[in-house]
């Protein structure tokens, strides 16, 4: 049987300048009452949102679709450098005749002082992608565009 090889994904590297101080970008990505207000997609909502904030720390996230559609997404800080960086692999998987196949892709996020305003870099590298998620990865920049637009808004 042929195994079907895992498509060359390319590093997702998204850049959106905020008009908040760093400090404030950066409790936005850490406090799990203000991630729940922007986390996902549009027509997305963020009902459960669990932040261990350290090196070897879990992070889970329950987004709810519009069709009301638990979507979970779970995944263990790497690195976390106060105000500056937030590196984490997220594990994704869903539930597919009876089969669960799975993502891991590893986030970086930085932010960088701009003054009155935060300069922030989403970067997202498809480490292990199981060929049923191949699409749901190559839509990746769609979903993270459309949840940085959500949390550009809160600081608009």
């Amino acid at each position: 049987m042929n195994e079907i090889k895992q498509p060359e994904f390319k590093e997702m590297i998204l850049t959106r300048t905020l008009n908040a101080p760093r400090d404030l970008v950066w409790k936005a990505w850490t406090d799990p009452n203000m991630v729940s207000q922007w986390w996902g997609p549009h027509g997305f909502t963020a009902p459960l949102c669990q932040l261990d904030l350290r090196p070897g720390g879990e992070i889970l996230i329950h987004m709810r679709d519009p069709e009301g559609g638990i979507n979970p997404m779970n995944g263990t800080y790497k690195e976390i450098v106060a105000l500056e960086k937030i590196v984490f692999s997220s594990y994704i998987a869903f539930e597919m005749d009876g089969k669960k196949p799975a993502a891991e892709i590893q986030i970086t996020i930085l932010f960088v002082d701009k003054g009155s305003q935060t300069e922030l870099q989403v970067r997202a590298l498809p480490i292990k992608v199981d060929p049923e998620l191949y699409p749901a990865v190559e839509g990746m920049e769609e979903g993270w565009t459309q949840t940085l637009d959500k949390l550009t808004a809160i600081f608009a």
